[in-house]
């Protein structure tokens, strides 16, 4: 079994100063460049997947803006591949199955933004797709939402949705976990 990092939308939009700023965007990328290094340690697979709107009337994400682009904390480097998307399942028309399954990857390692929709989608599809799936909790970040006109902040958001993800997709672990509960 080879285990892949797989980064999704680890972009500047959602960081301070970005269109759709997310609460704890910082310190999740700072775990996330943690995982990296120790994927690039180990010589395992990476995978950045990033997201670019096609919607007609999205607010970020936009094409060919800086905003789009991933994030200084996590830069691909060479031999690590770059998937762009435009959906929040990051397998939905793209090719990413196809170069997971020529790396030899049937484990992931997932992290990314925001966590209560694209991690979300790309887990379950992933794991839809017969990969074992682990989450780091501590590399992912979301947003409040609102519901019925209550604000349901985003600590409860990455909660729930992270809940729910162990309760049937997979391990949900820190970075720190990560070497002893699920690299080869």
């Amino acid at each position: 079994m080879k285990t892949a990092l797989l980064l999704i939308d680890l972009q500047n939009d959602y960081f301070p100063g970005g269109r759709m700023e997310l609460v704890g965007s910082e310190a999740a990328s700072a775990r996330a460049a943690q995982a990296l290094r120790l994927f690039r340690k180990r010589g395992l697979p990476v995978f950045h997947v990033r997201h670019e709107a096609l919607k007609q009337g999205a607010t970020f994400f936009l094409p060919g803006t800086a905003g789009a682009d991933i994030h200084a904390s996590v830069p691909p480097v060479d031999g690590e591949q770059v998937v762009t998307k435009h959906y929040p399942n990051s397998f939905r028309e793209t090719d990413l199955l196809d170069r997971l399954r020529a790396a030899g990857a049937t484990r992931l390692a997932v992290a990314g933004m925001m966590t209560h929709m694209c991690l979300d989608a790309g887990v379950r599809a992933a794991v839809d797709l017969g990969f074992e799936c682990a989450v780091l909790s501590d590399a992912s970040a979301t947003r409040d939402l609102e519901f019925n006109g209550r604000v349901i902040p985003a600590a409860q958001v990455h909660g729930a949705f992270l809940a729910a993800l162990q309760a049937a997709y997979g391990p949900v672990m820190t970075v720190d976990e990560l070497p002893s509960r699920f690299l080869d």
